[in-house]
C-alpha cells in the first residue's frame, strides 16, 4: 500500500465527521486526514478545510511528518494481490414525483421569502419556476435546490436554510446543508452530481453560460443580467472536466468570489480543452473595501445592492400581441399536460399564413391569459416561451413557433 492511499481525508458520514478548521475558526468545515490502517486522526490540524475560495487551509500528512521529524516512507512488506476491477455503481436519480411534491410551501420557505420581499410576486415566482427551486421540512424554512442534468434527470436535491431577511446562509450553530435523499433515508443513493441549472442548456443551445459557485448566487443573477444561462458548480471542487462536458462548444464565463480569482483561473485552464472559457475580473476592479474581500463577496451581494431594473438594456419596439381568428386556423392539435401542471392544454395550430402557434388552455378549455408560478414551471419543462395574445380577442397565451 501506498503513503498516497495510506493517509486520506475522512469520508463525509455525517457532520461529526466534519470539524472547526484551526485557522479560520468556522465549525463543521474541517476535514482531517485519518490512517486507513489504524483508523485513527493523525493530528488535529492535519486536514484540509472545504472553505477553499475564503480560507483555503491544507496542512497534509507528508508536510506534518516533515515537521515534526517523522519518517514519512517507513517501509512495510505487503502480500500483492491481485487486481479486482470493480464494477461501477450506476447513477441514482429521484422521481420526479418527489420534486414535484416540494413545490410548495414557498410563504414558509425562508429563501424563496426573501426573493419575494426584493424582488416583487411575479419576478420571484418566474426564478422559483425556473430552476424549480422547492421546499423542505427537514429545517423550518428550509429550501431545496435540485440539480436536474440537460437530459432532465434529477441527479439530487440540496437542502439549505436562509435568513429570510438577509439572504444569508444559516451557518450557526452549524452549517445548515444536507441532502435530500439523506433526508429521506434513501438506502444506497449513489450520488453524482450536475451542475445546478443544466437542465436551462437545452432551451437556448446557442446562450452564453456564466458558472458562480452558490446556487442562490446564480438564481439571483439570472433576474440582473438574463443575457446568460446561470448556473451554478456548488463549490470550486465540483468545477471539473466531468460536470462541464455539457459545456462544449458554449461561450463560458467563470464568475469567482472575491479572493477566488486565480483558483478559478486555474480551472478555466483545465476546461480550456472543452470549450471556450473565460474569468470575469468585474468584482476585482470595483471593489476595494478590504473587509469585502475577507468576506467573500460575490457577484449576487454586488448585484443586490441595485434595482434589477438598473441593467436592463434599451428595448426596441415592443412587439406586436399575437392576435389570431379561429376562422384563418388550418388545423390544431392537443396536448394535455398531466396532474403536475394542473393538466392545462397546449393547443398547437396552424394558420392560413403559414405560421404556427402554442395556445394555452386550462383543463376545462378556457383560456390562460395571464402569467402564474404553474405556468412559468411548465413554460421551463416544455421550452415555452408564452407571451400574452389573443384569439377570437378573448386573451390568450401564446408561444411562437
Amino acid at each position: 500500500m501506498s503513503n498516497e492511499h495510506k493517509y486520506i481525508l475522512e469520508p463525509y458520514k455525517g457532520m461529526s465527521t466534519r470539524h472547526r478548521c484551526p485557522v479560520c475558526n468556522k465549525d463543521r468545515v474541517f476535514s482531517l486526514y485519518i490512517d486507513t490502517e489504524k483508523g485513527e486522526h493523525i493530528a488535529g490540524n492535519v486536514g484540509r478545510c472545504n472553505r477553499e475560495s475564503n480560507c483555503g487551509y491544507h496542512y497534509t500528512p507528508k508536510q506534518y511528518f516533515q515537521d515534526n521529524n517523522i519518517s514519512f516512507d517507513t517501509p512495510k512488506t505487503f502480500i500483492k494481490k491481485k487486481a479486482v476491477a470493480l464494477k461501477p455503481l450506476p447513477v441514482s436519480y429521484t422521481p420526479k414525483g418527489t420534486l414535484l411534491e416540494t413545490l410548495k410551501g414557498y410563504h414558509n420557505n425562508s429563501f424563496t421569502e426573501f426573493l419575494y420581499s426584493r424582488f416583487g410576486i411575479n419576478a420571484a415566482n418566474e426564478l422559483i419556476g425556473k430552476y424549480f427551486v422547492g421546499s423542505s421540512n427537514h429545517w423550518r424554512g428550509a429550501t431545496v435546490f435540485w440539480q436536474i442534468d440537460v437530459l432532465g434527470r434529477i441527479r439530487a436535491g440540496k437542502i439549505m436554510l436562509y435568513n429570510p431577511g438577509t439572504g444569508k446562509r444559516v451557518k450557526e450553530p452549524y452549517n445548515h446543508i444536507t441532502w435530500a435523499h439523506k433526508a429521506l433515508n434513501t438506502p444506497e443513493y449513489n450520488l453524482s452530481q450536475c451542475l445546478f441549472g443544466e437542465h436551462l442548456l437545452r432551451k437556448d443551445p446557442g446562450k452564453p453560460v456564466a458558472v458562480v459557485e452558490s446556487e442562490k448566487t446564480a438564481i439571483i443573477s439570472s433576474l440582473y443580467l438574463p443575457q446568460f444561462i446561470w448556473l451554478a458548480c456548488g463549490s470550486i471542487g465540483n468545477l471539473n472536466a466531468e460536470r462541464c462536458r455539457v459545456l462544449a462548444g458554449r461561450k463560458v464565463i467563470l464568475y469567482p468570489d472575491l479572493n477566488g480569482f486565480e483558483k478559478w483561473s486555474a480551472k478555466a485552464k483545465e476546461l480550456a480543452h472543452i470549450t471556450t472559457v473565460t474569468v470575469s475580473t468585474v468584482l476585482e476592479k470595483i471593489v476595494t473595501n478590504e473587509a469585502e474581500r475577507k468576506a467573500g463577496l460575490d457577484i449576487a451581494d454586488y448585484l443586490l445592492r441595485y434595482k434589477p431594473e438598473a441593467f436592463k438594456e434599451p428595448k426596441e419596439e415592443p412587439l406586436q400581441p399575437v392576435n389570431i381568428l379561429i376562422s384563418n386556423i388550418l388545423s390544431s392539435t392537443e396536448t394535455i399536460t398531466g396532474q403536475e401542471f394542473n393538466n392545462m392544454r397546449i393547443m398547437y395550430v396552424k394558420t392560413d399564413d403559414g405560421k404556427a402557434y402554442d395556445l394555452l388552455f386550462d383543463n376545462g378549455g378556457n383560456a390562460i391569459g395571464q402569467h402564474t408560478q404553474a405556468v412559468g414551471k411548465l413554460a421551463v419543462f416544455f421550452c415555452k416561451d408564452f407571451k400574452q395574445g389573443t384569439i377570437d380577442g378573448e386573451r390568450v397565451l401564446i408561444n411562437v413557433n
